[in-house]
């Protein structure tokens, strides 16, 4: 019996490096292949979080099963990727909309604008004014 339970824990730990693994991969073209900035910074917050932490979740569940080891260490380091991940790339995303960076030309709808009209910083004026 313990030898199928091992069976599986050995198998659902690869599974999930191996999807963290195509997971990060897909992330890494999309990064590559996506026409802007918007769309890679989903790429990268997305994707790659989510594969991050399937890595990350394997380790400790092989630690924690086979080893008899509860890794603060890997728990933190989880938490701190699904917390800093999406925030970091929403910030530089809402940073390159407020700083002009352009939509993909393909881009069929901007709802940030209406919202935002008026209270971008225009650049070119500021430093006419000066």
């Amino acid at each position: 019996m313990m030898e199928i339970v091992k069976g599986t824990a050995e198998t659902a730990i690869g599974l999930l490096v191996l999807l963290g693994a195509l997971l990060s991969a897909f992330s890494a073209f999309g990064l590559i292949r996506l026409p802007d900035v918007y769309l890679r910074a989903h790429a990268a917050t997305k994707s790659m979080t989510l594969g991050v932490l399937c890595v990350l979740g394997a380790t400790f569940i092989y630690f924690w099963y086979f080893d008899n080891y509860i890794s603060a260490r890997l728990l933190l380091g989880i938490l701190f990727v699904f917390i800093t991940a999406p925030v970091a790339g929403h910030l530089n995303g809402r940073a390159a909309y407020r700083t002009d960076v352009p939509l993909w030309e393909q881009s069929v709808q901007d709802e940030l604008e209406p919202l935002l009209k008026g209270k971008k910083v225009n650049h070119e004026a500021k430093d006419m004014m000066e």
